[in-house]
């Protein structure tokens, strides 16, 4: 059972020492003493992950259901474990360099430095490209293994990834390399537009590894705001929704030309919520003298778009904006963006479940013996899909609650723990209170709650089940 696990997660480690070279090349040409924390941390974790891969390798025909949960708790696990060891040789205390390397690994953004800006730039780097990484790697296990797994109603998407079971290798393969050409593509097209807009080369890069990967690290201590630039702004914001759309669509739409999917049925959705949340912010702003109306649209696009994509960037401190939209900001973060996206939450298609089958329930409550199709779309619903979007939802539910008396246990109030939690299990990164909101950090919290915060982040990042049922008696049968 462990040979396939282990030998793959030994794969993802190794790739993970190679890209710790990337940091280090930026310390040794500009000549900077941090290129050894790289080095060491590249040798270490190049080690144990190509011993891993050769004392376990053979060919791999197909992996069961259990061993597919296995290895992607124990190889974000690890990952997430290893990618803290530049931090710690920084400096960094070993509690806070894992949080920021589970932030950065599941795109959440949010970080326990105090002083970004007093960085080192291998280490701005390294955040960014973990961010990076940790994009395109959800991206994958959303498209090849959640439809595997059945979690959260993605068993509709398994057309597209049928015989994932017997042809396990060939098919993440053929779909790791449909997904990069897009997600290279994009952010080339962002790197290049940041530079036209004003960005040095440093700072375009590490944002717009960010914002392909809808991951929030910024190299500013006021993130976007520091800029000052609304053509920045406007560019950061179409890439990040375009990057909160189904990665695959956009392969699908140049391939076939088909706009009738369930994948085009969320991103017509999604675009719909969009425009409904930024006009109504705008509006508000506007109406009560926050900013004139033209500026009001440009903060309201821009943060609204970074929270509901779970980017976590910042324009503006929202949380001055007034108590009603520090709360529109909570709806707005646990709404998430499509199914295939580097986006977290809960996500669109999911929501669309729920509100086709709270439509059918109200009209059955009139109507008892009327028989409705639950559709999405034109897509149907079969009884297992809904079932799992509901379990989704309710593990969700419980996970914040559990993880929110937890952290309240451990000497903090309600409102701070709960917004902690929901900003981590969401990934959006920035919470709604002013100690971790977009002018906040992490770093006050005790360790403890910090180890907590990062388990939480990689819940909500692997789609909560994929981590719970690891714990079960029945999986260890």
């Amino acid at each position: 059972m462990w040979q396939p696990v282990l030998m793959i997660s030994g794969y993802f480690i190794s790739v993970l020492g190679v890209a710790m070279l990337f940091p280090a090349a930026l310390d040794i040409f500009y000549t900077n003493v941090n290129w050894s924390y790289f080095i060491n941390s590249s040798i270490i974790a190049f080690f144990i992950g190509l011993s891993l891969f050769l004392s376990n390798q053979g060919k791999v025909r197909g992996i069961n259901l259990r061993q597919a949960y296995l290895l992607t708790v124990i190889s974000w696990f690890s990952v997430t474990i290893l990618a803290a060891i530049p931090f710690v040789l920084y400096g960094t205390p070993f509690a806070d360099a894992l949080f920021e390397a589970a932030s950065g690994i599941s795109t959440t953004g949010a970080t326990i430095y105090t002083d970004i800006e007093g960085l080192p730039r291998s280490i701005l780097l390294w955040r960014s490209l973990l961010n990076g990484m940790g994009g395109i790697g959800i991206v994958i296990f959303a498209i090849a293994m959640l439809p595997f797994l059945g979690i959260g109603g993605m068993q509709i998407f398994q057309r597209e990834n049928s015989d994932i079971n017997e042809k396990f290798m060939p098919k993440i393969s053929y779909i790791a390399k449909r997904i990069i050409i897009v997600y290279v593509t994009l952010l080339l097209a962002c790197l290049f537009s940041l530079k036209l807009a004003g960005m040095n080369w440093f700072d375009a890069l590490c944002h717009a590894l960010s914002s392909i990967a809808t991951g929030g690290f910024s190299t500013k201590n006021a993130s976007i705001a520091a800029f000052k630039s609304p053509s920045i702004e406007w560019i950061i914001t179409l890439f990040m929704f375009l990057s909160a759309l189904p990665l695959t669509f956009y392969h699908s739409l140049l391939a076939t030309r088909n706009i009738h999917s369930i994948r085009s049925t969320q991103v017509t959705t999604f675009t719909k919520v969009l425009i409904v949340y930024i006009a109504f912010m705008s509006i508000w702003l506007s109406y009560n003298g926050v900013y004139d109306f033209g500026t009001a649209v440009r903060q309201a696009s821009f943060n609204i778009v970074s929270v509901v994509t779970t980017t976590g960037f910042a324009s503006a401190d929202f949380l001055e904006w007034g108590v009603f939209a520090s709360t529109a900001f909570v709806i707005f973060g646990i709404t998430g963006g499509c199914t295939g996206s580097t986006s977290g939450s809960i996500k669109i298609f999911r929501w669309q479940v729920i509100w086709t089958q709270l439509k059918r329930a109200m009209i059955n409550t009139l109507e008892p013996n009327r028989v409705l199709p639950l559709k999405v779309g034109t897509a149907p619903i079969s009884a297992d899909v809904a079932g799992s979007v509901y379990i989704l939802f309710i593990a969700f539910g419980l996970s914040v609650f559990a993880l929110t008396l937890l952290v309240s246990l451990l000497g903090y109030d309600f409102i701070t723990s709960f917004s902690a939690v929901v900003a981590c299990m969401t990934n959006v990164g920035p919470g709604v209170i002013p100690s971790i909101g977009p002018s906040g950090n992490y770093a006050f919290f005790s360790d403890s709650v910090k180890y907590t915060l990062s388990f939480a982040m990689l819940l909500g990042r692997l789609e909560v089940m994929t981590i719970l049922v690891i714990f079960t008696k029945n999986f260890w049968k």
